[in-house]
């Protein structure tokens, strides 16, 4: 099985600042990866990464088995979903949904001189559907609630059928109703077996997902732990990881966390 993302010895450096430092990281097609750690740990550097959005100052990093600094990045990011705050500034507020998602055919944000057959149509029909968005799909963007944005992005970065899909912060600033909500449809995503390798930056055991499987724990630039749950997502690894004593607890596949 060849692996989506693969980062040999990464590290990020700018301003004299290490962001990132010596990552080691693996990512296989049929994983939900979660990626937790403090402010300022690196977190989104890395999904910048694998978003061949940033290449690393050293180290090697593969993406869809393809070398960043020696891969036609136009050709690369359509097979890439990427959902974050930044990106959705980037939308257009009076652009309809239906139009936002569509664009992302093209890898654009905004509806310009594009043509767009049937089949493009229908599917972005299909995907707001799935994402309980359709009774939206002529609404203006910048008229909807913080969640239905962040389910929209969502729509959005899996139109185009993506072989990874990477979520940063995709619950941040919801209230409860709307976080559990989108965690239910991304529950039911990630466990859908055709979905893509998946990866989601947050800063909540709360927020993980059902179907999610592994966690890549990080503080200031460096892996504290990765692998399955099991190993990687426990009590003693927040703990090294917040530099505070931290209880996890889990129940029917849902995580919680506070501080003992």
């Amino acid at each position: 099985m060849a692996s989506v993302l693969q980062l040999t010895d990464v590290s990020v450096v700018r301003d004299g600042n290490t962001i990132l430092d010596s990552v080691n990281w693996t990512v296989n097609p049929d994983e939900r990866w979660v990626v937790l750690g403090p402010n300022g740990a690196g977190k989104t550097t890395l999904l910048r990464i694998a978003a061949a959005a940033l290449h690393p100052s050293s180290g090697t990093a593969l993406v869809l088995e393809e070398q960043l600094g020696k891969v036609d990045l136009f050709e690369l990011r359509p097979m890439i979903g990427f959902a974050s705050t930044a990106m959705a500034r980037t939308i257009p507020k009076n652009e309809k949904v239906l139009d936002v998602v569509l664009t992302a055919a093209y890898s654009v944000t905004g509806r310009w001189n594009e043509e767009y057959d049937e089949l493009d149509t229908r599917r972005a029909q299909r995907v707001l559907a799935e994402w309980k968005l359709d009774h939206l799909a002529e609404r203006l963007f910048g008229t909807l609630s913080d969640g239905e944005q962040k389910r929209v992005q969502i729509a959005r970065s899996v139109m185009t059928d993506p072989e990874l899909l990477l979520l940063d912060e995709p619950a941040a600033s919801l209230d409860l109703g709307a976080r559990e909500e989108l965690l239910h449809l991304l529950g039911g995503y990630a466990q859908s077996p055709n979905a893509p390798a998946i990866v989601m930056v947050t800063h909540h055991a709360e927020e993980i997902p059902l179907g999610f499987t592994h966690a890549l724990v990080i503080a200031a630039g460096r892996v504290v732990a990765a692998g399955p749950f099991s190993e990687a997502l426990t009590s003693e690894v927040l703990t090294e990881a917040f530099g505070l004593g931290i209880e996890l607890s889990e129940q029917d596949g849902r995580f919680g966390a506070r501080a003992v």
